[in-house]
């Protein structure tokens, strides 16, 4: 047995307003929805799902939601219009250059790729 894959469920207080701010501000789409507030988003093999469970209350995470990219600076220059960095981009002394947003429920998300040479 092993395992395949970790897909995030994140909590919502807006299932509409994050799939249309995933697909505008990232690019990712719409790979399943199950109209009762549910689904799931992807760009480039990379899956995030979102629920709308009221009885769990607000949404809230502790971890970071650390995406690979292989192009950190380019995405940074087509999203840096849409959000506020967090921090970066900066160059890290492990070699990843990284930069970090929030999406609309302020869940952070993390971006990093190699540092140019």
């Amino acid at each position: 047995m092993r395992f395949e894959r970790l897909v995030p469920m994140l909590q919502v207080s807006d299932l509409s307003a994050t799939r249309a701010w995933y697909e505008a501000t990232l690019g990712f789409v719409c790979t399943a929805d199950d109209g009762t507030g549910w689904c799931r988003m992807e760009r480039d093999g990379v899956a995030l799902m979102f629920m709308r469970n009221a009885h769990l209350g607000a949404p809230h995470a502790t971890a970071t939601q650390y995406i690979y990219v292989d192009d950190v600076l380019g995405l940074w220059d087509q999203v840096r219009h849409a959000c506020e960095a967090e921090w970066g981009p900066q160059a890290m002394p492990y070699g990843l250059t990284e930069f970090a947003i929030r999406d609309p429920d302020g869940y952070l998300l993390s971006f990093g790729g190699k540092s140019a040479a």
